[in-house]
């Protein structure tokens, strides 16, 4: 998760954690890979600021402390959302990368994703990991779009576009 400063009054001590990245016109889009990429198209973007890294555990943790908040793997499914699911099938989790030990076909994503009951940024559930204890500076994993946006909006901050985040990435890399 990164992101974009929103047009309110920037936060200064932020600054220094943000790079701006100046307007311009790319090309997005790819004719080689996925059909929702489809065509390669012209894309202008407005000058913005972007964070340098993505948002860490430390900084996740301090938005769950002062807010409360509970991200959406955390939350039990409602049985009402998912009419004739298995009762035991619906306990809170995320989808948790699982490397094969073996080739697999490529095209189905459950030969080397795997749902995981209680796995959420907190103890992540990755090849043994069972909690974030010593990954402070770490990027959080198993949040969603709108644990992100409520991030965000804590952070005094918005999620860049697609077109932002796009444009940004080549930038980005070079400024380490």
């Amino acid at each position: 998760m990164s992101l974009a400063e929103t047009g309110s009054c920037p936060v200064v001590e932020r600054q220094a954690d943000m790079l701006l990245i100046p307007g311009g016109t790319f090309h997005m889009g790819s004719d080689r890979h996925y059909p929702e990429e489809k065509p390669v198209h012209r894309v202008s973007v407005d000058s913005f600021r972007i964070d340098r890294t993505p948002v860490t555990n430390r900084r996740f943790r301090e938005f769950v402390e002062a807010t409360g908040y509970v991200t959406f793997a955390e939350i039990a499914p409602d049985p009402n959302d998912y009419p004739g699911a298995l009762p035991h099938m619906l306990k809170a989790g995320s989808l948790v990368f699982s490397p094969p030990d073996h080739p697999v076909d490529l095209r189905d994503f459950a030969n080397w994703w795997s749902f995981k009951f209680g796995a959420n940024w907190r103890p992540p559930v990755w090849q043994g990991a069972s909690s974030i204890r010593g990954l402070d500076d770490h990027p959080v994993v198993h949040v969603v779009y709108r644990d992100a946006e409520a991030y965000a909006a804590w952070a005094g901050k918005a999620l860049p576009t697609e077109a932002e985040w796009e444009y940004a990435a080549p930038r980005r890399a070079r400024a380490g």
